[in-house]
């Protein structure tokens, strides 16, 4: 017991100090987390245009581009909507306040005109109070912003240069290790495959949940539907969390533009959409690569805000999986080698004898062609199985 209480001690110093570590190069090690997760979405492109002909420079430019031109497509198409629905939005919110407003005074609250100005006089009050933090908050944002810009220049090399080269980083990466290369290329394959089948699955889970969200949206008319559906197909890549966070931002504009009874029929179809998903589209997609417990699920997403607020969050699955998945392969001895197929006999040994010891000197090579049961081989023995050995 003391043994293995000292080892829990230093396993949990390390992992701190590791945590500590890794928050203090948050501007660095998300970045590249992110980049591993872009690479291997984008890997699949990559791999195709490798296998047509095409150059591997080429063949990532032309991923990277795609993937830029979609990315700018979307926030293009989502810039224009909200350009021309925002205003119209503001006119429904209005009008669906006043409405709300009425149902207080004349509903069964049956509350007086001067409650609600005192609420909401002291929100101003509040607001008026916190006035230096706000402001404060203002100029962190500004920091952070410039911290976002450069990480976005990182993750874009890191992708740009694991699309082109990732197979020679890796072999350089295994030199380091000596005599456990082996174990480590194991447990690195069993990682990326993990990692791959993890973030293709996720994304097309997230592609359908924000599709059929923003049709639900758009058939009743909420207007900045095309933003809200792009938002659940983000909080998607969170798990558990993030469908709360877009779901709720989403009922909120679907209350104050429609009023509550599309809203609860949005909820209403958000709850059965959100359970056809978990129990039909993750075990048959996701569920292969990650086979998580809820609650394990909830601890890692924990930790993971924790240590990098929500990026850690989105990271910290996918990273816990990969963790899971290599551990066996990187513990477990080299499996042990196929035996060798049988081979022809050797020249001068009766097929039944048993193989000679081998020898550590390395074998010289013919000086003719190998002598067969009737003479020296020609192209009609070579060509017969029935004459090979």
């Amino acid at each position: 017991m003391a043994v293995w209480s000292l080892c829990l001690i230093v396993i949990g110093w390390a992992v701190f100090y590791v945590g500590q570590f890794i928050a203090t190069l948050h501007i660095v090690v998300l970045p590249v987390a992110v980049a591993l997760l872009l690479t291997a979405l984008l890997f699949p492109i990559t791999r195709r245009l490798r296998a047509a002909g095409i150059r591997p420079i080429y063949a990532t430019w032309i991923t990277m581009l795609v993937a830029l031109a979609v990315l700018a497509g979307t926030g293009w198409i989502i810039g224009l909507r909200a350009n021309d629905e925002f205003p119209r939005m503001v006119e429904q919110v209005k009008a669906t306040a006043k409405t709300m407003e009425q149902w207080l005074y004349t509903g069964p609250l049956h509350l007086q005109p001067n409650q609600i100005t005192k609420w909401i006089d002291e929100i101003a009050a509040q607001i008026t109070t916190q006035r230096n933090q706000i402001t404060q908050t203002v100029l962190t944002g500004a920091t952070v912003a410039l911290e976002v810009l450069a990480s976005l220049v990182l993750l874009a090399f890191v992708t740009f240069f694991l699309l082109k080269d990732g197979d020679r980083i890796w072999a350089w990466f295994l030199k380091a290790f000596g005599s456990a290369a082996p174990r480590v290329d194991r447990a690195g394959r069993v990682a990326w495959v993990t990692l791959s089948h993890y973030v293709q699955g996720t994304v097309a889970v997230a592609a359908v949940h924000g599709v059929v969200m923003g049709i639900v949206l758009a058939g009743m008319g909420v207007p900045l539907w095309a933003p809200l559906a792009v938002l659940i197909f983000l909080a998607s890549f969170i798990p558990l969390i993030g469908i709360f966070f877009a779901g709720g931002v989403a009922t909120l504009v679907t209350l104050g533009a429609k009023g509550p009874i599309y809203a609860l029929i949005f909820v209403g179809i958000l709850v059965v959409e959100q359970q056809l998903e978990n129990h039909v589209l993750q075990p048959l997609i996701v569920g292969r690569a990650l086979r998580f417990h809820p609650l394990a699920i909830i601890l890692v997403l924990a930790v993971g805000g924790i240590v990098a607020g929500i990026a850690g969050a989105a990271v910290a699955v996918p990273v816990a999986a990969v963790i899971y998945r290599a551990l066996p392969q990187l513990m477990s001895d080299q499996p042990a080698l196929p035996p060798a197929p049988p081979g022809p006999p050797a020249a001068g040994r009766p097929p039944g004898a048993p193989p000679a010891a081998p020898d550590s000197s390395p074998a010289a090579p013919p000086e003719g062609p190998p002598a067969g049961p009737g003479g020296p081989a020609g192209p009609a023995d070579e060509e017969s199985p029935q004459h090979k050995g």
